[in-house]
């Protein structure tokens, strides 16, 4: 059966990519790595190609592809978190060297962009009652990192 895994490029530096994700990660674990062949353009030969990681039970590739590609917002990895003390931990970690954004976004120091996200967050903002998940939702469009006890306070109108 056909499975799908995220192929991720990195400019380069994928060795030191790899530490930092599975220094993060409790369960990360490396299962594949190839090297350049003899050969290979740009002086790669020798040098990691790629390797699989499995991070939080997720496959992923990643590339050591040199400076052709660069990542965006368009493709984001979403870690569901399943309390404050979590979405601190992965926040923290990942955004060591890189750049916060809106809404629970960052992109870590390779350019790769997260959500980190509480999801009880997605009962206040998505509630029955439209007044309370209308509050909520406005308080998560000022954060930068999600707040869970201040998306409650919002959704609770505090």
């Amino acid at each position: 059966m056909a499975s799908i895994t995220p192929f991720l490029w990195f400019e380069d530096h994928l060795d030191e990519a790899i530490e930092f994700y599975t220094g993060i990660f409790p369960d990360a674990r490396v299962t594949d790595k190839a090297v350049y062949p003899p050969g290979s353009m740009n002086d790669m030969a020798g040098k990691l190609m790629t390797a699989t990681l499995e991070l939080a039970g997720q496959r992923l590739i990643l590339l050591n592809g040199g400076p052709v590609f660069k990542f965006n917002e368009a493709i984001s990895l979403f870690i569901a978190c399943q309390d404050q003390a979590e979405v601190d931990y992965y926040w923290e970690r990942l955004l060591d060297g890189g750049q916060a954004q809106q809404c629970g976004w960052l992109s870590d120091r390779y350019g790769l962009v997260w959500q980190v996200v509480p999801l009880p967050m997605f009962a206040l903002i998505q509630g029955p009652e439209a007044a309370k998940a209308e509050r909520a939702m406005q308080a998560m469009l000022q954060m930068v990192k999600l707040d869970l006890g201040e998306l409650q306070r919002a959704y609770d109108g505090a």
